[in-house]
């Protein structure tokens, strides 16, 4: 009767945010899509504009959407301008239609979730979340982000 032996893997540690110095691991490791700007501009009369930026390999991607402005269409805006880019990122091969965007308050923190369906794709429906506490808009953007994270993954494994 023989015990299993356990293999442990050492990687190396680097700070949130730091970049691994180079080695096999980060050779290894995929470029992402960033999400690298966001602007939301409101004029006196109330009107929206919403400009979300996305890159990679030094390319950037750009989604816009813009409307009256409330609280809820702030959100659903930016959600929009963030699928926005990410279509043009796909260059058509990637659809994606907003479901729904709530704020919600948990954990004494703010939270907003996003739904997004992928169309082409029956029935798959994606959902991410972030925390938002200070630019509840952003926040939406990085929900939409979050929620298409993997699926983005796997397209730029295939591209």
């Amino acid at each position: 009767n023989t015990a299993p032996t356990s293999r442990l893997m050492s990687l190396p540690r680097t700070e949130p945010g730091a970049t691994p110095a180079p080695g096999s691991q980060s050779l290894s490791r995929r470029e992402r899509l960033r999400f690298s700007e966001f602007s939301f501009t409101r004029s006196p009369s109330g009107h929206v504009s919403i400009n979300v930026e996305l890159e990679y390999e030094g390319q950037k991607w750009f989604g816009r959407s813009g409307g009256q402005s409330s609280p809820l269409g702030d959100l659903r805006m930016a959600a929009e301008a963030a699928l926005r880019a990410l279509e043009e990122f796909a260059e058509g091969a990637l659809s994606f239609e907003l479901i729904g965007v709530k704020h919600i308050r948990a954990f004494d923190s703010n939270l907003v979730i996003v739904s997004t369906g992928v169309r082409g794709s029956a029935g798959t429906r994606l959902v991410g979340c972030y925390l938002a506490d200070e630019d509840m808009p952003r926040g939406a953007a990085l929900a939409v982000l979050n929620a298409t994270n993997r699926l983005l993954g796997n397209y730029l494994a295939t591209r």
